[in-house]
């Protein structure tokens, strides 16, 4: 499903891409489906430091996330981990960070080239309903996979509340929301920056690096260097 060419390089002389690009259905054809993650690559952010920010936190919760990403620690039991120190919190902490929230450069663009193209668009995130979910409704994304906090007399509770999405559980999701919608496996696409999202760049018809950790952008047949989401068009 996926050959090797030369990296596209950006006029200042900066690897924009490097690895496969679409072959077979996916380029005949067109992607059906691009499943990304949201942290870090759908926004320039992690919604949890940005919680955590507002508890006092916010360092040790990044130093977690760091190395959770780097495939060094179990996601689920590190985000419990993080999740546990943001107990106290008011709820009204998600309108908050939801304003807070920068998309990356190209985001708006890829959706709606994708969407010109017939291609649904899905998130899945690590992060947190309650600030996903609204964001992506704003960009109109077809599908939408995150955490929920628990919470309890107008503050959180410092626990996640029902399923935790980690590596297995967004494959799950690229795999159901690909039958939904009608479409093969070879016609997806699957992009993040993170360990848990390997399990589904390696499940995609082409699973793309954006940005990513070490052990990320390794394992992926294709990659994105820049911090631009456009630039995932140039590998279809």
């Amino acid at each position: 499903m996926h050959s090797s060419t030369p990296s596209a390089v950006s006029p200042a002389g900066t690897p924009r891409i490097s690895g496969a690009h679409a072959t077979g259905e996916l380029a005949s054809m067109g992607p059906g489906l691009l499943v990304m993650d949201v942290d870090s690559t759908l926004i320039e952010q992690e919604v949890i430091e940005l919680i955590a920010e507002r508890a006092g936190t916010r360092d040790r919760v990044a130093a977690v996330t760091e190395r959770a990403m780097r495939g060094e620690l179990d996601f689920a039991a590190s985000l419990r981990e993080r999740v546990a120190t943001l107990a106290g919190v008011p709820d009204s902490v998600f309108a908050e960070v939801l304003e807070q929230v920068r998309l990356t450069p190209g985001a708006r663009e890829l959706i709606a080239a994708l969407h010109a193209r017939g291609c649904r668009v899905g998130v899945v995130s690590g992060g947190f309903e309650e600030v996903v979910g609204p964001l992506a409704r704003r960009l109109g994304i077809d599908h939408v996979a995150a955490n929920r906090l628990e919470v309890a007399d107008g503050a959180l509770t410092g626990r996640v509340e029902g399923r935790i999405v980690d590596r297995e559980e967004k494959v799950r999701c690229l795999r159901a929301w690909a039958q939904t919608d009608g479409v093969p496996m070879a016609r997806t696409i699957a992009m993040g920056d993170g360990a848990n999202d390997l399990g589904m760049i390696a499940a995609a018809g082409l699973g793309v690096a954006f940005c990513a950790k070490p052990v990320v952008a390794a394992a992926a047949p294709a990659a994105v260097h820049v911090r631009d989401l456009t630039a995932v068009l140039e590998l279809l």
